[in-house]
């Protein structure tokens, strides 16, 4: 994930019971999410009103969510980059409902391309925007929790948290 830096850029850090979080903001809208085990830097940048607007939005919502008010973020503005590719399968991911999981098959299938599971996975390792786009909610096909940026354990903290760890032991 490549997160853009400009004087536009606006950035901050969000206290969350999943630890602390970093997010940047751009006149278009989020860019990025980062994790406190994220070896990437954001730099503290003020950035114009509008990457300031969006950020505030995001960290309302995400406080919201984790207050258990909030189930979807379809009011936050994303500006994610990544290829075509990745982002079809982020918006694939974006719709993946509060409280379900599904497979990467299942993502694969839902774009059209059955046969692309691994990439689908590889893509949805690269999610500048997690907990947003809820790739916590990708799961093995044998029901597993495979793979997640925030580490494994807040994985499996975001998915009791919306009730759907039972349902990902079943899937």
């Amino acid at each position: 994930m490549r997160i853009p830096m400009a004087d536009a850029l606006a950035t901050t850090r969000l206290d969350t019971p999943i630890g602390e979080l970093r997010l940047a903001a751009s006149p278009e809208g989020l860019v990025a999410i980062l994790f406190a085990c994220d070896e990437k830097t954001l730099p503290a940048a003020r950035g114009t009103a509008p990457a300031r607007a969006h950020l505030d939005r995001a960290c309302t919502a995400l406080q919201e969510y984790f207050a258990g008010r909030r189930t979807t973020f379809e009011d936050v503005t994303l500006a994610a980059g990544g290829t075509e590719f990745q982002r079809e399968v982020w918006r694939a991911v974006s719709g993946i409902p509060f409280g379900q999981t599904v497979s990467y098959a299942r993502v694969a299938t839902r774009i059209g391309r059955p046969k692309a599971v691994r990439a689908v996975g590889l893509a949805n390792g690269q999610n500048p925007i997690p907990l947003i786009v809820p790739c916590h909610r990708v799961i093995g096909s044998n029901g597993s929790l495979t793979g997640f940026g925030g580490g494994l354990p807040t994985k499996k903290w975001l998915l009791e948290f919306e009730g759907a760890l039972a349902a990902a032991h079943r899937s």
